[in-house]
């Protein structure tokens, strides 16, 4: 165990009707407007069920997994399974629910992965592989074609954005790079950076600290503005040695870069964080361990507690040791906390966002939605799809529900990868797909 690491977790205190829905759904017209009938969205799978894979994938149907349905180590081979990635089949197109509508709305882009709404309307994305940020404008509803601009390139694997301070006017772009957050001048409706990126904070993956491994580097800030929180995930899939020094952790900055601490440890790899627009609790979205079995390690939605620590890499969802550090630290297993909403494992889970909008019906407003890049660790597919996370009252229920489906072929290659989420200013939800290079806008036209 590494120092830094271990002073921060001493100091930081029914599948058969899901199946009939998805043939039900191919069989009838449905199929070109990539609609589910609106009755299959309380369909509930439990126990082993809830396992399953893209086959008994579904938009309504919702799952609940336990810590109480996960087989032992090994239970399983582990599979080395890489989507094989086509183009899309003429006959193929997302799958939404009765009165939602799924369109396609860019294609072309390069590598787009994490999606965030400006104050004023426009979207910002990250093309991580070109080192881009773009900029997407007229996204409202209109009719009108989107335009396209580049904010800022040059960049070193850009992922994370966020405004700053939050609210109506802000005077900065934050970009978390894979060794860096720098920021940019910014005010509202501005296309491109109107000043060079200004370094605020080195992070794991360049500079003083080791690089490689999980190199998405989210940010968000606290609701206040107060403090600024960085998400940097493992350099590999279960090592203890000091290559992991302040990874596996969601890191917490003033918003000038200084006063770097450990918010919360042991979280392997949080691609997304996000703060509830109503709570202020900080939220992850976590991909958890590979090499155990098809149905172990499950991904996670979670909570984030200050000072809390979720296990990685000796223990995994509450006490459950690693068999691969068998009879490690013992003092710590009754201090690893269980995640909120566990999901299908090595589903990938990548960004997380909040439903601010009025588009959608009243009972969507505020639950979580969370895109789903997919498996490779497994021999039947898991992901590709856009989650929701239904909320009562602000807090998980532990269930998630199928929102967007339809990725995967009948015969399991994948033409769409979702990577990113966020909610535009007219309601509708818009995500990114770095298998098509393209942004999706799902909309409602039903009564609400």
């Amino acid at each position: 165990m590494t120092r830094s690491r271990l002073r921060a977790v001493q100091v930081m205190p029914s599948l058969i009707l899901a199946v009939v829905a998805n043939q039900l759904f191919v069989r009838t017209g449905a199929s070109e407007r990539g609609e589910i009938p609106q009755q299959t969205s309380r369909n509930v799978l439990k126990g082993q069920g809830a396992l399953g894979d893209w086959r008994t994938d579904a938009p309504g149907v919702r799952r609940l997994i336990t810590p109480a349905d996960m087989p032992r180590p090994y239970a399983t081979p582990s599979s080395d399974n890489d989507p094989k990635l086509v183009a899309r089949p003429a006959s193929a197109w997302p799958r939404v629910l009765a009165g939602f509508k799924i369109e396609q709305i860019v294609t072309g882009l390069e590598n787009p992965r994490l999606i965030v709404m400006a104050p004023n309307g426009d979207l910002f994305i990250a093309e991580s592989a070109t080192g881009r940020i773009r900029v997407l404008r007229g996204v409202d509803g209109s009719g009108k074609s989107p335009t396209l601009a580049v904010f800022a390139d040059g960049l070193r694997q850009p992922f994370g954005i966020a405004f700053y301070p939050p609210g109506p006017n802000p005077q900065f772009v934050y970009v978390g790079n894979t060794d860096a957050v720098v920021r940019f001048p910014y005010q509202n409706g501005n296309l491109k950076a109107s000043g060079p990126a200004v370094p605020l904070a080195t992070l794991p993956g360049g500079g003083r600290l080791h690089g490689g491994g999980h190199w998405t580097r989210d940010i968000v800030f606290s609701k206040d503005g107060r403090k600024m929180f960085v998400s940097v995930g493992s350099r590999s899939n279960v090592s203890d040695d000091s290559a992991e020094d302040h990874r596996a952790d969601i890191l917490e900055f003033n918003p000038d870069g200084s006063e770097e601490r450990i918010y919360a440890s042991g979280i392997r790899n949080a691609v997304g964080i996000a703060i509830h627009p109503a709570t202020g609790e900080l939220w992850a979205s976590v991909n958890e361990r590979d090499a155990l079995g098809d149905d172990l390690v499950p991904d996670y939605i979670t909570r984030v507690t200050e000072g809390g620590f979720y296990g990685w890499p000796w223990y995994y969802i509450g006490p459950n040791q690693d068999p691969r550090h068998a009879g490690k630290h013992p003092e710590l297993r009754d201090r690893v906390l269980v995640p909120d909403i566990l999901l299908q494992s090595h589903s990938a889970s990548l960004q997380l966002t909040f439903y601010t909008g009025t588009q959608f019906p009243a009972e969507y407003r505020g639950d979580g939605f969370a895109a789903e890049h997919g498996s490779w660790n497994r021999s039947k597919r898991t992901g590709y799809k856009i989650i929701r996370v239904p909320l009562r009252n602000g807090k998980p229920t532990g269930e998630y529900e199928d929102f967007v489906t339809g990725f995967v072929t009948g015969d399991g290659k994948v033409w769409g990868r979702p990577v990113g989420v966020t909610v535009a200013s007219d309601g509708s939800l818009v995500f990114t797909d770095d298998a098509s290079d393209s942004v999706w806008r799902v909309s409602y036209t039903g009564s609400k």
